[in-house]
């Protein structure tokens, strides 16, 4: 490398590490450490290897790039900046402010070339594993001979604390068993979290344990040496089979004389004083803040332009693909602008009221199955539960490392990555992933079902097993808080059917929703099949709640239920009504759903001058009295279940004809 090259080089990683730590002061709060320390790895990655393009971040074919360690993302922001993304120089200094691009973590959809919202450590670790597998299995059925359309890598930086958490080990066994090779993890091994040096808690061989894994695995002594870390990449992106991991050894907040090497500069400013003094050991000003050199910015941008041609270039391969294959090339433009194929819905089967009972998990699979030909970017499959929760798709392969065609995926016992690695893959145009397991694991994927509400992504989330009716279990596999926790997460969609037919209609909300996550929870029983010729038509399920059986005149009272529960109050309806009490069902598959609907409509199914309402569900009461209002009254669990069979459980917890009846007469 010629001097005045590396002078520039060095002169732009300084000013990169600088640029962070500066933006960290004026926020008076941050992360300076690690962004400092790893100007050098991010300065290889976007200057010499990641293909992008500033002018259009959402380019289908770019290298995806994840800071799984979100809380060092100024080094994310400085080289966004610097590479000429849409983020300005006031956009660092407004770092961490209200309304700022430069939010305290990396937030999707907020700053320009952010690709996943990353903080919660190890999520970011464990979405990478899912952009690699949508990036397989988009290349398996777009690509063809002399059209590589998506051969993208996917980048990720982690840290020790990523290392830490569980799912980081559910994940990289998954990814490993996958052989990833299109994944290039780069670990920072910089020994230093908030407590202090990590060990404290943490003296294991990650190197062995992720060799132990199957990945291909580097160590590299010191992020500052640039060749070597190129060198690793090289290695890295030459290794097809594996996913790679880079482990690189770091001093966090390097340059700063009394905070280098220590936890002081992991989770809080510099300080003014040592923030000088930082500036003068690099050979800059130290009274002048974001201070970007115009060779640098020139350097940077020049960079990123790159990125222009790679797209340009990627363009007339997909215009001299269509021309050759106009029927994939069309699929492809359509599923990744969002849309559905046209009358995708006529698959949808409908179910007859003399059909025998059937469980809306067996139900589901039904739909599943019937529209899988039509939605050819519907993946998905189970936490090993495929069998239980009926997400088999028959006609099709399962996704392997030999078959990335495959639309099946066998996730293993691993809930927590499945959520996570879906969130990756739902991030990825073109694709809709689905995941299952039973509702009371849902408590193992938390952090990425509240990550997807808040990037307003649409994985679907599939549990069955909802209730006490699941049996003999016992206590620990029957869900009773689940159902609240859940709705209590904002723009998230739960949606509980009541019969075969609203699952079908479930799975239609499901696929078409925008702007968050789904959830649909279904049953392990069978469920009698509401005569829509007698009955409400399920499609009311698309307003969250409508009227399913109307009471012989003005109701005297409304009985309201979700799930497999509808079925009982239509049977104490009856005896409601043979007793002289006018009584409405209403059918309330999605509380969420339900309040996107208008005001008038909200009163054609709760009347306010109609204040006599039970609601009837096997989990907690918590929330219902939105609906029921003071004068009414809930029948829900306000205990953990028992290990029984349903029937005998139905009759202790109250779930019975006769209570249902009795709990209403009492209102």
């Amino acid at each position: 490398m010629s001097a005045n090259k590396q002078d520039i080089e060095t002169l732009a990683i300084d000013t990169a590490r600088i640029l962070s730590a500066d933006a960290v002061q004026k926020a008076n709060s941050g992360h300076p450490g690690t962004a400092m320390a790893l100007a050098p790895m991010g300065h290889v990655l976007w200057s010499k290897f990641m293909n992008y393009n500033p002018k259009n971040p959402d380019w289908a074919n770019r290298d995806r790039f994840i800071l799984s360690c979100g809380h060092a993302c100024m080094l994310q922001y400085s080289f966004l900046y610097l590479t000429g993304y849409d983020l300005s120089l006031d956009d660092i200094k407004n770092f961490r402010q209200m309304n700022s691009k430069t939010a305290g973590h990396p937030e999707y959809g907020l700053a320009p070339g952010v690709d996943v919202t990353t903080g919660p450590l190890g999520q970011g670790f464990a979405n990478g594993v899912g952009f690699a597998i949508a990036q397989k299995h988009l290349a398996a059925r777009y690509n063809k001979p002399g059209f590589d359309l998506f051969n993208y890598k996917v980048y990720v930086i982690c840290s020790d604390g990523d290392m830490m958490e569980g799912v980081t080990s559910e994940a990289a066994s998954l990814a490993g068993h996958l052989e990833l090779g299109n994944l290039i993890y780069l670990y920072d091994d910089n020994h230093i979290s908030i407590e202090g040096s990590t060990d404290i808690t943490f003296n294991e061989d990650v190197s062995a344990r992720f060799r132990s894994y199957g990945w291909h695995v580097q160590d590299l002594p010191d992020v500052n040496d640039t060749h070597a870390l190129e060198l690793a990449i090289i290695n890295a992106k030459s290794e097809a089979q594996k996913p790679s991991l880079i482990r690189v050894r770091s001093l966090i907040a390097y340059g700063s004389p009394n905070k280098s090497g220590t936890a002081g500069s992991h989770g809080a400013p510099l300080g003014a004083d040592e923030l000088k003094l930082v500036k003068e050991f690099f050979g800059f000003d130290p009274d002048k803040s974001f201070n970007v050199p115009d060779e640098v910015l020139d350097y940077y941008h020049k960079a990123g332009a790159k990125g222009t041609g790679a797209e340009e270039k990627w363009n007339k391969l997909f215009a001299d693909y269509k021309a050759k294959y106009p029927e994939l090339a069309a699929e492809y433009e359509l599923l990744s602008s969002g849309g559905l194929p046209e009358g995708w819905t006529d698959a949808l089967p409908v179910f007859k009221g003399s059909d025998p009972k059937m469980a809306t998990r067996q139900a589901s699979g039904k739909v599943l199955n019937a529209i899988a030909a039509k939605l050819p970017n519907l993946i998905g499959g189970a936490a090993d539960l495929s069998p239980s929760t009926e997400t088999n798709l028959k006609e099709y392969d399962s996704f392997t490392s030999e078959n990335r065609a495959g639309r099946n995926f066998h996730f293993g016992i691993r809930e927590h990555a499945m959520g996570s690695a879906m969130n990756g893959m739902a991030l990825t145009k073109g694709v809709i992933p689905f995941g299952a397991t039973f509702l009371m694991f849902s408590e193992y994927m938390r952090p990425p079902i509240r990550l997807a509400a808040i990037m307003k992504i649409n994985p679907i989330f599939v549990y069955t097993h909802d209730s006490i009716g699941l049996g003999e279990d016992g206590t620990t596999h029957q869900p009773v808080e689940q159902l609240a926790s859940l709705r209590s997460i904002p723009r998230i969609t739960v949606i509980r059917p009541a019969d075969a037919n609203e699952t079908a209609y479930a799975w239609k909300v499901a696929v078409e929703h925008k702007d968050g996550p789904v959830v649909l929870v279904f049953t392990r029983q069978g469920l009698p099949i509401l005569d829509q010729d007698k009955y409400g038509k399920a499609s009311g399920l698309e307003k969250g709640a409508y009227i399913l059986s109307e009471g012989s005149k003005g109701p005297d009272l409304i009985l309201i239920a979700t799930g497999s529960e509808v079925a009982l109050i239509m049977d104490a309806q009856k005896q409601l009504e043979a007793d002289g009490i006018s009584t409405r069902v209403v059918s309330m598959p999605s509380w969420e759903l339900f309040e996107k609907q208008d005001a008038a409509y909200k009163e054609s199914v709760f009347p306010k001058a109609s204040r006599k309402r039970l609601a009837v569900e096997m989990a907690s009461p918590m929330g219902w009295h939105k609906y029921t209002t003071d004068e009414g009254d809930m029948l829900g669990m306000t205990t953990f279940g028992e290990s029984a069979p349903a029937e005998d459980l139905y009759k202790h917890f109250g779930f019975t004809i006769e209570n249902v009846v009795k709990r209403a007469k009492a209102l």
